[in-house]
């Protein structure tokens, strides 16, 4: 910060306001004796507004906020969710400033400039806060706002201090188990997410590893999509899980493990005497699935409605390929050579499906399939969220990460990424399972 010069002498007399004449000693005017004036005081740099002198600083954190700045602030990565969906702060702000605040504030009732020029000091806090951060031994018994920071969370998911509504734990859900990942996200237009997954690793009796994913899509138009797609997850992710152990082939535990999805979704319809008085025009809950399964060389599928799965080798001059065919309008169109693929799926019925879980589906008919890739890769098990913005084979192996065999929870991200940037008009859900190389002389089933 440049400093301003300090005048030699002073430039009028403080007694009388004379003006004065370099040198003088006395006050021609009253007579004052000048040389009892102490010299004016040596001047000293003080803090900017915005930053601090050279060197090392022990910043606070997070840094207090500074009065008048229009730059926007950085902040951890964990703050990030403090912005609304206009990006706008949650605290309210000076009338020019931009940045996010959180649970500090600059101290606006002392003068924000000195009256006389003063050593630098360290930046100071106020005696208290209209509201106190948490204090971390007692923040996991009580949730804490994700925006401000500070606010305790209501039981209606709003913060009591700065109303930011919290957002619910499947908005957003990731997981790994062993080599597979999944991630499903609310996208940028449902108000919930009624997508949910299962992934899980285990072993067959000969020690040989195997993987699996399912992944449900809830039918919007149908009652609590959102528990028809986590009981059908969760009910074919357990067993498999068992069958696979005890030596079921991967085909025939997949069946099973739909059959016992359909299942638990139906069991979601037998709701008490007099609940459907109240919602006489609802349907019943319902979703689709599709499910994958990779052990001993063996790579099999399994689907109900139009959740997808695709093959996208490592070696990218092979061709990619898609292992499912959807149970939907466009499907039966195109399988009847009424409409090609480009005009069924650009009709406003092609997602309209012809089979799914749920107590008013017409019959429950698990598609099943087997596969016996000669080379490694990936399988992807994803929603409509996802197809929708890379339907081909070819566009989706355009998307996926060269090492997504790898790191299969990145690849997830970069997809589920994808869908968001080009609009995630729809709930995002995909799983990426590696398909380790196979031993020599594998063939295709």
């Amino acid at each position: 910060m440049s400093q301003m010069p300090q005048q030699a002498a002073l430039p009028k007399c403080p007694s009388c306001a004379e003006p004065l004449e370099a040198g003088d000693l006395f006050c021609g005017a009253c007579g004052y004796d000048l040389s009892a004036v102490p010299a004016p005081p040596a001047d000293q740099p003080t803090l900017a507004m915005t930053g601090a002198p050279d060197g090392d600083v022990d910043w606070p954190e997070p840094e207090p906020v500074t009065t008048g700045s229009t730059e926007p602030r950085a902040h951890r990565a964990a703050d990030v969710p403090g912005t609304d969906s206009g990006g706008s702060p949650l605290h309210a702000p000076e009338p020019a400033a931009s940045g996010v605040r959180f649970d500090r504030r600059a101290d606006l009732s002392e003068p924000t400039e000195p009256t006389e020029p003063t050593e630098p000091t360290e930046p100071t806090e106020p005696d208290e806060y209209p509201l106190q951060a948490p204090d971390p031994r007692t923040e996991a018994h009580a949730q804490v706002c994700v925006a401000c920071r500070a606010g305790r969370v209501d039981g209606d998911g709003y913060c009591e201090n700065c109303g930011h509504a919290q957002p619910r734990e499947r908005d957003h859900m990731e997981r790994e188990s062993g080599p597979v990942a999944a991630i499903s996200d609310r996208g940028l237009r449902h108000h919930r997410n009624e997508d949910d997954f299962a992934v899980a690793h285990t072993a067959l009796p000969d020690g040989s590893p195997a993987t699996l994913a399912v992944v449900c899509d809830g039918v919007s138009s149908a009652t609590r999509p959102d528990e028809a797609s986590t009981a059908a997850s969760r009910t074919a992710g357990d067993v498999l899980l068992a069958a696979l152990p005890r030596g079921t082939h991967p085909q025939a535990a997949m069946h099973e493990a739909i059959v016992a999805a359909a299942q638990a979704v139906d069991a979601l319809a037998e709701e008490p005497d007099g609940a459907r008085e109240h919602a006489p025009h609802q349907n019943a809950p319902a979703c689709t699935i599709v499910a994958s399964v990779v052990a001993s060389g063996l790579l099999v599928v399994g689907w109900v409605g139009d959740s997808r799965a695709y093959w996208v080798p490592d070696d990218r001059s092979a061709p990619p390929a898609r292992l499912t065919e959807d149970d939907s309008w466009a499907a039966q169109m195109v399988a009847a050579g009424l409409m090609n693929e480009a005009e069924a799926y650009a009709d406003e019925r092609a997602h309209a499906i012809t089979g799914w879980l749920g107590a008013d589906a017409y019959e429950l008919e698990p598609h099943t399939a087997s596969f016996k890739p000669d080379r490694s890769g990936v399988v992807l098990v994803c929603t409509d969220g996802l197809w929708n913005y890379a339907e081909t084979p070819e566009e989706m192996a355009e998307v996926l990460p060269p090492d997504a065999a790898a790191r299969p929870l990145h690849a997830a991200r970069v997809l589920v990424g994808h869908a968001l940037d080009a609009g995630g008009h729809d709930n995002v859900t995909v799983a990426v399972v590696p398909f380790p190389a196979p031993p020599q002389g594998a063939g295709s089933a």
